[in-house]
């Protein structure tokens, strides 16, 4: 039992130190890569806003070419539903009270 217990307090902090390097190194080559953090490429598409429905759906609001796109993501793939003009500084843009349409509403 003592043997066990010796084992169990050397290799959890060993297992523990690896899974914190290897998610530093994930970050590290993510950033290289161009991801978050990247060398600043201008990217064609970005993810506005996401918001989770249930555990297998996602609505997400994608920007493309001054065009926002509300799409909806499953394991079945991507469903366009919604298309519109993109707002103006749609980051830096507050509440204003009202409502967003999208085109095609009434």
């Amino acid at each position: 039992m003592g043997w066990y217990i010796l084992k169990l307090l050397i290799l959890l902090p060993v297992i523990g130190g690896m899974i914190w390097g290897s998610l530093k190194l994930a970050q590290m080559m993510q950033a290289r890569m161009g991801g978050i953090g990247g060398q600043g490429r201008a990217r064609s598409v970005r993810v506005v806003e996401s918001t989770m429905l249930s555990p297998t759906l996602r609505l997400a609001v994608l920007e493309f070419h001054g065009r926002e796109i509300l799409v909806a993501t499953s394991r079945n793939g991507l469903t366009r539903l919604a298309e519109a003009p993109a707002r103006p500084n749609t980051a830096q843009q507050t509440d204003t009270g009202a409502p967003y349409r999208w085109e095609g509403e009434a």
